[in-house]
C-alpha cells in the first residue's frame, strides 16, 4: 500500500473502538493498529449484554452496534497519543442515517481523521448494524469509492499527504458477491482488501453456552470462513491489491494459513483474548520463519 510496516502483525479493529489506548497497545509488539469503528456523531450502540465469551470454541459474539464516542472525540484521543505507530481507523455510518446517505458519513470520518491515519478502512461488513451489509453491493461500493477518492483528493491537497482507503468485506460472501467486491475494487484501484469481518454463522457453536446469540462470531471458527474468502480474493486479484488477513488467527500456525491463502498483512483480536499478547510475537516469528523457509 506504499507504507512501511515494522511487522506484518497488527491489532483488528473493534478492541480499541475509541482509540484511547494507542500507546499501550503499540507497547505489545503490533506492525500497525487498526482502531475504531468510529461513526461520525456519537451513538451508544446495541442495548446490553451484547458480548458474550465461548471459551470451548475459543470464540467470541459480539453484538455492539458500532457504538462509538463519534468522530471528533475519536480524533481528539488520538492527537494525544506518541506512539509512532502504522495507525489504522475502522470508519462507519451512523444506525440512523439511511444508505442513500451513507457516503455522506465515511466522507465526514474521513474528512475529521484524514491528518492522523495512515489509511482508513471502510467498515461494509459488520452483522450488527441493520442493512450495512448492503453497502457491499458491486452498485452501492462504486458510489462510495467513487465518491471517497473525490473526497480524498482534496484532503491530500489540503494536508499535503496521502491516506490509503481500505475495504472491510465480510466472511459470508457467496463467490458470486466476491467477484463483484474484486472488480469494484480492482477498477476503482482500491489500496487494499481487508477479509473479513465477523460471521453470522452459528455452525458448531449453537450447542454451546451462549452460543444462540445474536451477533458476529470470531475467534477460532472464524478461521476457515475469512479464509476462504481470502483465498477467493487472492485467486482474483493475483496480487494487485495488497490483502490483509484476520479471523481467527490462535496461533503462528494460523497466521501462516493467512500469508499462505495470499494475505500481505495479518490482524488479531480475539486470538488476543484467549493467548494473550505472547501471541504477537509468535505470529511475526511464523512470519519470518516463512520468509527464511524455514516454515
Amino acid at each position: 500500500m506504499g507504507l512501511d510496516f515494522p511487522n506484518p502483525v497488527g491489532l483488528a479493529a473493534g478492541l480499541d473502538k475509541h482509540a484511547e489506548h494507542v500507546d499501550a497497545l503499540a507497547a505489545l509488539g503490533f506492525g500497525f493498529i487498526e482502531l475504531g469503528g468510529v461513526t461520525p456523531r456519537p451513538q451508544p450502540g446495541n442495548p446490553r449484554p451484547r458480548l458474550f465469551r465461548l471459551p470451548q470454541a475459543r470464540a467470541i459474539i459480539n453484538r455492539y452496534g458500532l457504538n462509538s464516542i463519534g468522530v471528533e472525540a475519536f480524533a481528539e484521543n488520538l492527537k494525544r497519543a506518541r506512539a509512532k505507530a502504522v495507525i489504522g481507523a475502522n470508519i462507519g455510518k451512523n444506525k440512523d442515517t439511511p444508505n442513500e446517505r451513507a457516503v455522506e458519513d465515511y466522507a465526514r470520518c474521513a474528512e475529521v481523521l484524514y491528518p492522523y491515519v495512515h489509511y482508513l478502512a471502510l467498515n461494509v461488513s459488520s452483522p450488527n448494524t441493520r442493512g450495512l451489509r448492503d453497502l457491499q453491493s458491486a452498485e452501492n461500493l462504486t458510489r462510495l469509492f467513487s465518491a471517497l477518492k473525490q473526497k480524498r483528493e482534496t484532503l491530500r491537497q489540503r494536508h499535503g499527504r496521502d491516506v490509503k482507503l481500505v475495504l472491510k468485506v465480510s466472511p459470508d460472501l457467496d463467490d458470486g458477491a466476491i467477484g463483484d467486491i474484486s472488480e469494484v475494487a480492482r477498477r476503482e484501484h482500491a489500496d487494499g482488501l481487508i477479509a473479513t469481518n465477523t460471521t453470522v454463522s452459528h455452525a458448531g457453536i449453537d450447542h454451546l453456552p451462549h452460543g444462540t446469540e445474536e451477533g458476529g462470531i470470531s475467534g477460532e471458527p472464524l478461521l476457515s470462513p475469512s479464509t476462504r474468502v481470502l483465498r477467493a480474493l487472492a485467486s482474483r486479484l493475483k496480487g494487485e491489491i495488497p490483502l490483509i488477513g484476520v479471523g481467527g488467527i490462535m496461533s503462528g500456525a494460523d497466521a501462516s494459513a493467512k500469508f499462505d491463502a495470499g494475505a500481505s498483512l495479518v490482524q488479531l483480536y480475539s486470538g488476543l483474548v484467549y493467548r494473550g499478547p505472547g501471541l504477537v510475537a509468535e505470529c511475526v516469528h511464523a512470519y519470518e520463519a516463512r520468509k527464511s523457509g524455514a516454515h
